[in-house]
């Protein structure tokens, strides 16, 4: 190479490395999100709804983050090891880290917040059913040994499923009714100051954060607007900068997405993996066919609805476990849209006309128009289908009543199938009075047999193999019809950077980002 490219190389270099900086992170600046519906509650050792984690996983935090992929990464928790049996897990504790009101983060506290949530959290209380037992050698090390090896384990430390409680304000009182509740104490990089009901939640940069030089922002204003609409004009006329997930109409989100410096992503949601299926009563009546629930899967126009309805936010589901879930396969039977196949199966099952019930979920227009559409494929392939509009209790007793033919759920599946897939199919999980758990009723010993040898083999490889083939069974059963790996979109102003940079997106996502200036 000539000394003249060398130097114009060079000055490429530096004038790429200049405009880099320049773009680097800037500290300063107050943003605006949307938070639908309004929390009940921040405390989320006590509340764990979508809006609690949302804003309260900016106040609290975990042992652990995880990346996109559902890597574990630094927390409250600088480093950790694992024993070669499976069974030890050690997590050094970060240096400096404060409570928000001064107070020394310890192991104390994370002995403390293990049997705090074993009697307020019921999805940490079934995470930590394999723990033997907590110690705490020094202030910063804790020690978790498990009866046997669990997998999952080292999925369980994000601040929605494992948050850090503070022993000094909640130890010796009635947790639900300590005063503490109403102005949330963290680690966290921002700081409850203000809510006022019905209006707004604020919360304030955290000067003691234990990671150097975050959070950038100044403020955080969470502004609660019921009504769908008015949530996308407070984003067009500049109200608010940030849409979480949600919070808008999907029909909406062509438009807001072409506004200036306007940015869309479906990226975020990876740890809660949403999974939407079609619940089949597999007790009586045509869905209990095991024919009838396979000509289901041939007959709806998934792509369809991927692309008109989730505006192609979102995948094609091929079983019971998300492609970001552990353990995940393709190598599956396929259910490509084929009314043909229906029909022909549905003239195997013997179905003559019988009347379905089909219950949509209640969540909005985007959901009421999915229903239309699946209710239109089922009709098209000759299946009588009776469409039962209810609100969410209504909803949820219907269901949970088992008081139902097909209804449209979606559930997170929290990265691994031994904490978020397994509770659909294992019949354990067959109980009235939940939407949540085996609603479907489907039975297979087998099935239970490998989701229990699942949650305990060891190592990873041994985890594997067992869940592959869970897969295939249950993709060949059809205990429900799986719809699609939902993408809910978040749209921001281009100017706030770095905010979705984990698996679980905006959740914890503010302690990250910046404002461009």
């Amino acid at each position: 190479m000539s000394k003249r490219k060398i130097l114009i190389t060079l000055a490429m270099v530096c004038a790429l490395s200049t405009a880099a900086a320049a773009e680097g992170p800037k500290a300063g600046g107050v943003v605006n999100a949307v938070i639908q519906p309004e929390p009940p509650s921040l405390m989320v050792g006590l509340v764990q709804n979508g809006p609690t984690q949302m804003v309260a996983g900016n106040i609290y935090e975990g042992l652990l983050r995880y990346s996109p992929k559902l890597d574990p990464l630094p927390g409250l928790a600088e480093s950790w090891t694992v024993s070669e049996d499976g069974k030890i897990y050690t997590f050094k504790l970060v240096k400096g880290a404060t409570w928000h009101d001064g107070k020394p983060f310890t192991s104390t506290d994370v002995l403390f917040s293990i049997e705090f949530l074993k009697q307020t959290h019921a999805r940490a209380r079934g995470n930590l059913v394999q723990l033997d037992k907590v110690e705490a050698p020094d202030e910063s090390t804790v020690v978790f040994t498990l009866k046997q090896p669990f997998g999952p384990f080292i999925g369980i430390f994000e601040v929605g499923s494992l948050p850090m409680i503070p022993k000094h304000l909640y130890e010796g009182t009635d947790f639900k009714t300590n005063p503490a509740n109403n102005t949330p104490v963290g680690t966290g990089p921002f700081m409850f100051k203000e809510w006022q009901k019905g209006s707004f939640i604020r919360l304030v940069k955290n000067p003691n954060y234990h990671v150097k030089g975050k959070p950038n922002i100044d403020e955080i204003y969470w502004h609660v607007i019921p009504d769908a609409a008015a949530r996308s004009v407070a984003y067009e006329t500049g109200k608010v900068d940030v849409l979480p997930g949600g919070s808008v109409e999907n029909f909406d989100v062509p438009r807001l997405s072409k506004l200036k410096n306007t940015c869309v992503t479906g990226a975020g949601w990876e740890f809660f993996s949403p999974h939407s299926w079609l619940w089949l009563n597999n007790r009586a009546g045509p869905t209990a066919n095991k024919k009838f629930r396979q000509a289901l899967m041939f007959a709806i126009d998934r792509n369809m609805a991927k692309d008109v309805v989730w505006n192609g936010l979102g995948k094609v589901a091929t079983g019971p476990s998300g492609s970001a879930i552990k353990y995940y396969t393709s190598a599956v039977p396929k259910y490509d849209y084929d009314p043909a196949k229906a029909k022909a199966l549905l003239k195997e099952a013997g179905y003559k006309g019988e009347k379905v019930r089909m219950l949509p979920l209640p969540y909005g227009e985007t959901w009421q128009r999915w229903a239309e559409m699946v209710r239109q494929n089922l009709q098209d392939v000759g299946i009588n289908v009776e469409m039962i509009a209810t609100d969410v209790p209504g909803w949820n007793q219907k269901v949970s009543e088992w008081d139902y033919d097909i209804a449209f759920t979606y559930l997170y599946q929290y990265g691994d199938p031994a904490l978020g897939v397994g509770r659909n199919y294992v019949s354990s999980q067959i109980a009235k009075g939940s939407p949540f758990n085996n609603v479907e009723g489907y039975s297979n010993p087998e099935i239970d047999k490998l989701f229990a040898d699942g949650a305990v083999a060891f190592p990873d490889a041994a985890r594997e193999e067992i869940y592959t083939k869970a897969q295939k069974i249950l993709v060949e059963d059809v205990p429900v019809a799986w719809m699609l790996e939902l993408q809910f979109p978040t749209i921001t102003r281009c100017s706030v950077k770095n905010l979705v940079t984990t698996g679980i997106g905006v959740n914890d996502g503010f302690r990250d980002a910046w404002i461009e200036k």
